[in-house]
């Protein structure tokens, strides 16, 4: 038979993005006030449309640069020149996700180092960076003592996706590194790995761990005292993608 364009339903492809980093000691999403129905005034991932002369990356990362002013990462560009890690996630397609119309939502993750208060663009009427576990209750009041409304859409079910795979990832991966800076130290390291899998890791075994898996990090010559104390050791990411051992979660 021949095809019939006509016999399938129309339906629209969004971008949302999970952005994650790490603020004050905690794993933060941006979020963004709807300024326009559906969900007017509920907080809600960043995101839109794919417009019809571009692919799924180059929505994402557009829609990234318009959010947080971010390029995506360059896997050839040097490590000081790179943004935000960017991958896609997952894809949503839930008949009754969006009531406006049938929408499928290609999910993309984004990590970067602590990034400065997001300017609202677009449909939204505001913009912030939030914990995500604030972000996540479902009801309840957040911790300045406003009550927490559910997030739009399913982007809860978006955003705790994005979160497990941060933490799974940094456990075989250097993907930690995308959370800091591109010169740091062993302690902002930890940090990291603190505030994303949500546990106090001991620093003596974290500094021998991370210090003799090969290729995670590479000594740049430099210290610091911006921590304060003593001159701390800089490091920068190596080549290793994968760890070997890995960094493996603690048990909560």
């Amino acid at each position: 038979m021949p095809y019939d364009p006509s016999a399938f339903p129309p339906f629209a492809v969004t971008v949302d993005l999970v952005v994650l980093t790490v603020r004050r000691h905690a794993l933060c999403a941006l979020a963004v006030r709807r300024g326009e129905p559906p969900f007017q005034g509920r907080w809600a991932l960043p995101g839109g449309f794919v417009r019809a002369d571009e692919d799924l990356a180059q929505a994402a990362a557009r829609e990234l640069a318009e959010e947080t002013g971010l390029q995506a990462h360059d896997p050839g560009a040097p490590a000081q020149d790179y943004g935000a890690h960017l991958e896609q996630l997952a894809t949503y397609g839930d008949p009754d996700r969006d009531p406006r119309m049938r929408v499928v939502s290609v999910a993309h993750l984004a990590l970067a180092p602590d990034l400065p208060a997001p300017t609202a663009g677009g449909d939204a009427s505001n913009a912030r960076w939030a914990p995500v576990d604030e972000l996540l209750q479902q009801g309840g009041y957040g911790r300045d003592g406003e009550p927490v409304a559910p997030l739009a859409f399913d982007h809860a079910r978006i955003l705790s996706d994005g979160v497990e795979r941060a933490r799974s990832k940094i456990e075989y991966s250097s993907l930690a590194t995308a959370f800091c800076p591109a010169e740091f130290t062993v302690g902002e390291l930890r940090r990291v790995y603190e505030a994303v899998w949500g546990v106090a890791l001991d620093p003596r075994n974290f500094h021998r761990k991370v210090t003799g898996t090969p290729g995670f990090l590479v000594p740049t010559g430099g210290t610091t005292t911006r921590q304060g104390g003593r001159p701390a050791q800089l490091f920068r990411a190596g080549g290793a993608t994968l760890l070997n051992p890995p960094m493996l979660r603690p048990e909560v």
